[in-house]
């Protein structure tokens, strides 16, 4: 079929939109006045840029990272709020939120804030974020979002490049880790079963198939599996070392003992950054491992991934290069805003497990064709297009202001594993190759046995205060407390001093329970 062309001096120039005046809140003329269009553009400027100044004066003037809201108080304010009866005036509505959200909402780029896995976020990533929101691409088919669909396309090149895995490498951003790790098993999965070349077959082998992690990996590779339908047995925690990394030997030991068992190994996952630990399992030595028994191999770097841009420390992804799918969480380690993920894989080809062909979407043709929809490579259909905050990221500030960053956090977790470690009033656990530090506080004499408690009471007391955060784990069934470090602002000092809240905190708790034990058994 030819495609008629119009020379562009035929083609009359675009006129202003014709919408009736703006009406009163609820009717149909108030509607059409909250689109946007060519009518409406200063009222999106006015309206989008009240809403940077509230987020402005609040960001300005944040003194500590939380109010420590509990939720029986925020919940019936927000419960208040009649959704049936509009306000009319997004001033108003802004004027609401404060006391909805931004009041009490939790800021990550505070240096205090040392819970989670959330980072602060540079500014080229949130001008990423209001430009795609406002034009509203969505990355499944090309007539949908044209250049949008490139400037993935390119950055997962990109990052496939910076893994190393080779020319045929092809991959697709995510909402997550969680859904990289989901979709890289379900391609494990299929690359397994690909011999059972019948219904029956497959429904034989698919109780047999089985996940090997680490015992410190991502919870998401269960719940993968139980998604995926595999047995309830089917993952395989292995042990680590002492640095809380997976112990290869022991993998080798659960292939061998898994197939005299008649079951099927389909893949190992790898962890370029454990949650707890920022532990990095030897992933040159996994990659030999699977090779050598032909089984997939997966690194979940959803955390690490910030070193692929490290001046000083890519060195710790030896062997990533090797692997057949790596997860990339840029919302943690590359100060991208939720979500900015990416699934990428060795061979491009494996990504045909998740394509379904619909006619009014994405027929078949337009593969033929080499029309390229995304929506072939993903589990998702409408998604948006993530992938611009990173895009104007690396071309305001590029790859090595990131990793310098990076870096920066993980120097501060050094310093502060030191202080911890040097400090007798904490137990700490093994030192991360990251930015992460687990350690607890430990009483001494008869208060001893009263640890566990101690820190989760310092914990919620830490919380419900505001004046920081952290987070919280169990490590050989004791109760840890954890530093996540992602932010570059943040000083020994303040580590320092977040210390010495918990001490205060936990401290009190032991005195004032040894105290009441004391009382009643004088008593």
């Amino acid at each position: 079929m030819t495609v008629p062309t119009y020379p562009a001096e035929s083609i009359p120039p675009a006129t202003a939109t014709q919408w009736p005046a703006a009406g009163p809140p609820g009717t149909l003329a108030g509607a059409r006045a909250q689109l946007l269009h060519d009518g409406s553009v200063e009222h999106y400027r006015r309206t989008i840029a009240d809403g940077v100044d509230r987020v402005v004066r609040r960001v300005a003037t944040v003194q500590q990272p939380g109010t420590g809201v509990a939720p029986a108080d925020l919940a019936p304010v927000v419960d208040r709020v009649d959704l049936d009866r509009p306000l009319g005036d997004a001033g108003a509505a802004l004027d609401e939120l404060e006391d909805v959200y931004l009041r009490d909402t939790v800021w990550f780029h505070h240096p205090r804030y040392l819970a989670h896995l959330n980072c602060p976020v540079v500014i080229p990533a949130l001008l990423g974020e209001a430009v795609l929101s406002a034009v509203n691409s969505s990355l499944d088919t090309w007539d949908q979002s044209a250049g949008a669909t490139l400037i993935e396309r390119r950055l997962i090149d990109w990052t496939a490049a910076r893994v190393g895995l080779g020319p045929d490498a092809d991959g697709v951003f995510t909402s997550g880790g969680s859904q990289s790790n989901l979709q890289a098993l379900l391609l494990a999965r299929e690359e397994a079963c690909a011999a059972a070349l019948t219904p029956a077959a497959r429904a034989e082998l698919l109780p047999r198939l089985r996940v090997l992690t680490s015992a410190a990996g991502h919870f998401s590779v269960q719940k993968s599996a139980k998604l995926l339908g595999l047995a309830p047995d089917a993952v395989v925690a292995v042990p680590t070392d002492a640095r809380r990394r997976i112990q290869p030997a022991a993998v080798r030991d659960e292939i061998a003992r898994c197939r005299q068992a008649g079951q099927v190994v389909m893949a190992v996952v790898g962890t370029a950054g454990t949650t707890d630990f920022g532990s990095i399992d030897p992933l040159a030595e996994l990659a030999g491992i699977c090779a050598d028994a032909g089984v997939w191999l997966h690194v979940d770097a959803a955390y690490g991934c910030g070193l692929l841009v490290s001046p000083t420390r890519r060195h710790l992804l030896d062997g990533i290069e090797r692997a057949d799918s790596v997860t990339v969480d840029y919302h943690k380690s590359f100060f991208q805003p939720v979500s900015s993920s990416a699934l990428l894989v060795r061979d491009g080809r494996v990504l045909r497990h998740a394509t379904y062909h619909a006619d009014y979407l994405n027929p078949a043709r337009m593969a033929e064709q080499r029309i390229p929809n995304q929506v072939d490579k993903s589990l998702q259909t409408t998604r948006r297009f993530d992938a611009l905050k990173l895009w104007l990221t690396l071309r305001v500030m590029g790859p090595d202001a990131l990793g310098a960053l990076f870096d920066e956090v993980v120097d501060r977790a050094a310093d502060a594993w030191q202080l911890v470690s040097e400090d007798p009033r904490f137990e700490v656990v093994t030192r991360s190759e990251l930015s992460t530090v687990v350690f607890r506080y430990l009483p001494t004499g008869p208060g001893r046995d009263l640890a566990d408690e101690a820190n989760l009471y310092a914990r919620e007391a830490l919380a419900a205060s505001g004046a920081a955060l952290v987070a919280g784990t169990r490590v050989d069934g004791r109760h840890f407390l954890k530093f996540t470090l992602l932010n570059p602002a943040t000083t020994v000092d303040d580590v320092g001093h977040v210390l010495e809240l918990i001490a205060a905190h936990a401290g009190r708790y032991v005195a004032e329970r040894t105290a009441a034990d004391l009382a009643c058994h004088v008593g």
